[in-house]
């Protein structure tokens, strides 16, 4: 279990990461931000160079992300950034939807009062981050209000579920809240899950959380545009 995982089902960590784990983060964050680009080759040579590490422990990451899918082999050629094709993703994006409407529609039979309240806390600092411009700040404040959805919905594998799919489609969620507009709607979203939540309303909440993350009409049109060339060619 990753350490959101671990988070959102309340479970404690003791282990001590170990160098293989330190890189498997990284490489996630990176391609989670776009820094790692869908479809680009991971070489092992250069990864043990680049972060002064030998071949075993980038092997045991390497081996750790494609267990979760965010890369994948392909033969010869190497190993590469997972390249999902549109109909995967828009597939993947609507089991999303029906998770986080699950763990809303818990959350709001479930949730204590502390639990709402952070929730309301950390919607608060994404106001701040879209007032001052901030996408980047944005996003990650956003990832920290799902995982107090999914903490606050008091499943484990329900939310561990979630988190491992929003790991595989994490390049591409980002890229969708970077649409034009996008930061002001999750705003609103969020307010009707809230809302939902603490007025005890099972059914809204599943609602409200299953439309914020669902791509439907012009929203998903306009995703799909936004979309390099290239992830026409995935199978």
């Amino acid at each position: 279990m990753n350490q959101d995982a671990a988070r959102a089902s309340g479970v404690a960590q003791t282990r001590q990461p170990t160098r293989s784990d330190e890189l498997r983060d990284h490489l996630e964050e990176m391609i989670l931000d776009g820094r790692l680009a869908p479809g680009e080759r991971l070489d092992e040579m250069e990864l043990s160079r680049r972060f002064g590490l030998s071949r075993t422990p980038v092997r045991e990451a390497i081996k750790s992300l494609l267990a979760i899918g965010l890369i994948e082999t392909r033969g010869r050629q190497g190993t590469h950034v997972a390249l999902l094709s549109i109909p995967a993703i828009i597939e993947m994006f609507d089991v999303m939807a029906a998770l986080e409407g699950l763990c809303a529609k818990l959350a709001a039979r479930r949730a204590t009062p502390a639990e709402r309240a952070a929730m309301r806390e950390v919607h608060a600092e994404l106001v701040k981050a879209y007032e001052g411009g901030d996408p980047v700040t944005f996003y990650k404040i956003n990832q920290k209000f799902h995982d107090l959805l999914y903490a606050a919905a008091h499943t484990h594998f329900i939310a561990e579920q979630a988190i491992q799919l929003r790991r595989r489609i994490g390049a591409y969620r980002m890229r969708a809240t970077y649409q034009p507009g996008r930061m002001l709607g999750t705003l609103t979203e969020h307010v009707r899950i809230m809302d939902a939540i603490d007025a005890g309303d099972p059914e809204a909440a599943q609602k409200a959380a299953g439309d914020h993350v669902q791509l439907l009409g012009d929203q998903l049109t306009d995703f799909i545009s936004s979309l390099p060339p290239h992830l026409s060619l995935a199978q």
